[in-house]
């Protein structure tokens, strides 16, 4: 899947979280400047699996800190 259309898609899933339009840049992290709690990142993650058709192990979870490296994330295991 090409950077841009993660991308886009990755906002949609965040917009879909209540995360303002404002906060999403590649470098905000999640919990810190996003403000996911732990109710919003379950929901950030069931989203992110249904619309990129992946499933993320609970071992790489640390892997998915930021907006970036969840582009970073996603590039590798999405066809």
């Amino acid at each position: 899947m090409k950077q841009e259309r993660i991308r886009r898609n990755l906002y949609k899933v965040l917009r879909k979280t209540g995360v303002p339009r404002n906060k999403i840049v590649e470098d905000a992290a999640l919990t810190e400047e996003l403000l996911m709690d732990e109710v919003d990142l379950t929901c950030f993650l069931f989203l992110l699996e249904t619309k990129f058709e992946v499933e993320i192990e609970n071992s790489e979870l640390s892997m998915l800190n930021s907006v970036g490296s969840t582009i970073e994330y996603l590039q590798k295991h999405c066809a």
